[in-house]
């Protein structure tokens, strides 16, 4: 007779949990959305943009430049790198603005997607969704 329930109880261990559909959810989400940085960092290495943002600020960061005076200071600290002295030398704010803005979109995405993780993730282990 136990050999029984320990054959009933290892077979109930074989089964794959079910997770809730709010889980799935999340995780395809997720899917997607590195799905997206993936695109997203391509363009910005096609584009030559991926040093363009010199200072990343971790609070500060998440606003670009936006004013004319605070424009300038980003493409000087650009213009002192050397990326700008061997490949970028002579271009302009308009170009500097094109390619500040794919990295700027790959650096708040990537962001984004740590909130989207870990947040949910807490909630969903808190409240047992989760192993």
């Amino acid at each position: 007779m136990e050999a029984i329930a320990n054959t009933v109880s290892i077979k109930d261990n074989l089964q794959p949990k079910r997770y809730p559909a709010v889980v799935k959810a999340w995780l395809v989400a997720g899917l997607f959305m590195i799905f997206m940085q993936v695109v997203v960092g391509g363009i910005t290495r096609l584009t030559g943009s991926g040093l363009s943002i010199t200072k990343w600020e971790i609070v500060t960061g998440t606003l670009p430049p936006l004013n004319a005076q605070q424009w300038e200071e980003a493409f000087d600290l650009y213009r002192a790198t050397p990326q700008y002295a061997k490949i970028n030398q002579g271009m302009s704010m308009s170009e500097f603005k094109f390619i500040f803005f794919w990295e700027y979109i790959h650096r708040l995405w990537a962001r984004l997607m740590g909130f989207v993780f870990i947040i949910p993730l807490g909630f969903f282990w808190a409240r047992g969704m989760v192993d």
